[in-house]
């Protein structure tokens, strides 16, 4: 599967081509992500609510593919994760079968 930023290859797979993944099984790559410093609300419009606040602040995230991967691993059916909707996450999956 492509990388929606078009910066090569999404390595869905394993959990371990991810570099910023602990161990243990805590995520790094959250204590990195620049939503974590933002308000959550953004990131969790009501429906019908504007995306466009939540997306920019993952296009300059530099976690937002692990971001990505996560949301497509665990089916988070809510919430901008990795710079894309839930909608757009289903299309992403749905191309990638």
């Amino acid at each position: 599967m492509w990388n929606i930023f078009g910066e090569g290859p999404l390595n869905l797979a394993s959990p371990d081509a991810s570099p910023s993944l602990h161990n243990d099984g805590m995520h790094a790559w959250q204590d990195q992500a620049l939503c974590a410093q933002t308000d959550p609300e953004a990131f969790f419009p009501e429906k019908g609510g504007s995306t466009r606040e939540a997306k920019q602040v993952c296009q300059l995230c530099r976690v937002r593919d692990d971001c990505l991967r996560y949301a497509l691993e665990n089916d988070e059916r809510f919430g901008i994760w990795g710079g894309l909707s839930e909608r757009e996450r289903r299309r992403l999956k749905g191309r990638a079968v």
